[in-house]
């Protein structure tokens, strides 16, 4: 554990990013949030979240977590017009948690080492809850010097910081591989629980038995339990999945892979996207296979 103390600057104050400047906080850093939405910087200042404009703290920062939606905020946030990565001192590190591919997290390190600064390819997984423990898992990527001056950040805000490669791209590419999986395993859980449903099982008693048995995932403990009950409040919007498992669909043409299972799930998501559904949790796809099948879902609990 690094107890030393640095000033941290978090952009992207949503549901995962959020949690990472608390737990950042927690750990007695000083910490600046940052977010388009006016009303969650406040929050996170009532909180004890650090003053100040980012034109006015950049150059203080010593290191800076990018936690937004994709690439193209990640560039706009560090290299766009009001871009934050000029205006911090040099040997600053940022550290990118986005979903990106991984030719992009290349670039990106190539642009902050012409101007002085470390970059490590970070993206990060264990939802809203472990985000607010400090209990993330980061799949990241870069120099020594990077991790070096990334640790007491990584510290406050992982338990699990998997190294894997010595440059960016490497980090990116396992995100994509985990996020195969998790698109693919939620789009089968929808598909299990309706077929389920039309069969006549009570959706509660599927998820109880399900995941004591030899089809239980990741997806069907934590997503089943809201499609049972229609709870659709997004702690992950469906909005997400297009996105990255379009990432992994552009990876696998880049280097000649199929991917079938990935390429049905994301047509799913897709469709969900154009029946409206796409602010809803990604628990919401069951409203696709319902649709398809005159399968009744469960009325939400008031």
């Amino acid at each position: 554990m690094n107890d030393t103390k640095q000033t941290i600057g978090v952009i992207g104050l949503g549901s995962m990013g959020f949690g990472v400047a608390q737990s950042a906080l927690r750990a007695g850093h000083t910490v600046h949030g940052f977010d388009i939405n006016p009303a969650q910087v406040e929050r996170f200042q009532a909180e004890g979240g650090a003053s100040g404009t980012l034109d006015e703290v950049a150059g203080d920062l010593d290191t800076v977590v990018v936690i937004v939606l994709n690439a193209a905020q990640t560039e706009s946030v560090l290299f766009g017009p009001d871009g934050i990565a000029p205006k911090m001192p040099s040997g600053a590190a940022i550290l990118s948690c986005a979903t990106v591919a991984p030719e992009f997290a290349r670039d990106m390190e190539r642009r902050c080492a012409e101007i002085g600064l470390l970059y490590l390819d970070a993206p990060v997984s264990g939802g809203t809850g472990r985000a607010a423990s400090g209990e993330l898992s980061v799949m990241s990527s870069g120099s020594d010097a990077a991790y070096e001056k990334l640790g007491p950040t990584l510290d406050a805000i992982a338990s699990n910081v998997f190294k894997l490669g010595d440059s960016a791209g490497a980090g990116s590419a396992m995100k994509a591989v985990n996020q195969l999986l998790v698109g693919v395993q939620i789009a089968a859980c929808a598909e299990a629980m309706t077929f389920g449903m039309s069969q006549g099982i009570d959706p509660e008693m599927m998820v109880d038995v399900i995941s004591k048995s030899a089809g239980t995932s990741w997806a069907l403990e934590h997503r089943g339990p809201k499609m049972a009950v229609a709870d659709y409040s997004p702690s992950s919007m469906i909005n997400i999945w297009p996105k990255d498992l379009g990432i992994v669909q552009d990876i696998s043409r880049g280097s000649q892979f199929s991917t079938p299972l990935a390429s049905t799930a994301l047509q799913i998501y897709l469709t969900a996207q154009g029946m409206g559904l796409g602010l809803e949790d990604d628990s919401a796809i069951t409203k696709v296979y319902a649709a398809q099948s005159n399968v009744t879902l469960p009325e939400p609990k008031s």
